[in-house]
């Protein structure tokens, strides 16, 4: 096949997750319904948090920032797949795709490097309750975040700058509604190795350690819970854990289940609509997760409704 490096005109078609013009209706109102819903519940969390003087916390902090990604990484894909729905249209520019890539890494990292920190802010909530406030500061929240955003940023361009490099065939059809790294590197003429070989250096050191990190925290903190002679108190502490604990395998399961599927079947369409999970449900569920498990953000979302009904 004829390959060129293309310049800044050349455009890729997102096939999306059906091509049956029928279906997009159907998936137009989907897809906007559950946008809305993500972007109003995590604002909700967001303002609720930081309307609240109570809330003022390090765990509130982390999620309030982790609303925050959600939101961003759900606005990264779904918009531009609405507009191409709407519009019946399915191209993307070059630098478009590679833009959407960049925001797609940083904030699945982003959300990778919060998780990692929520876990170690429970472990020292339980295992050293009474060093917390000495050790979960303001300050060293804050560089916790910071540092998560610049590995993922810095991870980001890397993968970004690999793959200017390459060129690509005649076909640029992407079978997926947004641009995802694995599809460009499957599209490309020229080697690809490195990248791969990147691809899978930065996977299992951005994702697997952070899992086994949070793995290892949560091994400490059931054996600190256990020794808690209260039944009461054991449920507390795993009630406060139990919010995280479902977001973490709700991201992480069907992060890499979709990568795990997309090796194991060659049907790309299936995999797309496996990213559905990670990308537009997970950011979805989040903000119920913590509001509904949490009497706190339950009666901070009452106070800032109260509020603004006030104000109207």
């Amino acid at each position: 096949m004829k390959s060129a490096n293309f310049s800044g005109t050349a455009e890729f078609h997102l096939t999306g997750l059906s091509e049956d013009p029928d279906l997009q209706p159907l998936l137009f109102r989907l897809f906007l319904s559950g946008y809305l819903v993500t972007v109003l519940g995590n604002l909700l969390i967001i303002l609720a948090i930081s309307s609240d003087p109570h809330l003022h916390t390090p765990m509130y902090f982390f999620l309030s920032n982790l609303s925050l990604v959600d939101l961003c990484f759900i606005s990264t894909t779904v918009p531009k797949m609405l507009v191409n729905l709407q519009s019946r249209s399915s191209s993307i520019s070059y630098s478009g795709c590679l833009t959407q890539i960049w925001f797609v890494l940083v904030f699945a990292g982003l959300e990778n490097g919060i998780l990692i920190t929520m876990a170690y802010d429970r472990f020292v909530a339980i295992c050293h309750p009474l060093r917390y406030n000495v050790i979960m500061t303001p300050k060293l929240c804050g560089l916790l975040v910071l540092l998560s955003f610049l590995i993922s940023a810095l991870d980001a361009l890397l993968h970004t700058l690999m793959a200017l490099r390459l060129s690509f065939c005649a076909d640029l059809d992407i079978p997926h509604f947004f641009c995802e790294l694995a599809h460009i590197l499957k599209l490309a003429c020229s080697d690809t190795l490195i990248n791969n070989i990147l691809v899978y250096l930065v996977t299992g050191l951005l994702g697997v350690v952070p899992l086994c990190g949070i793995m290892f925290s949560y091994i400490q903190i059931v054996s600190s819970v256990l020794k808690i002679p209260s039944a009461g108190g054991k449920y507390k502490a795993f009630s406060i854990c139990g919010s995280h604990l479902i977001v973490v395998c709700l991201f992480y399961g069907t992060g890499f289940g979709v990568y795990l599927s997309s090796t194991a079947t060659p049907s790309s369409r299936k995999s797309a609509i496996a990213s559905v999970m990670y990308t537009v449900v997970t950011p979805m569920m989040n903000p119920f997760i913590y509001s509904l498990r949490n009497r706190d953000m339950m009666g901070a979302m009452r106070r800032l409704t109260s509020r603004v009904a006030s104000l109207l």
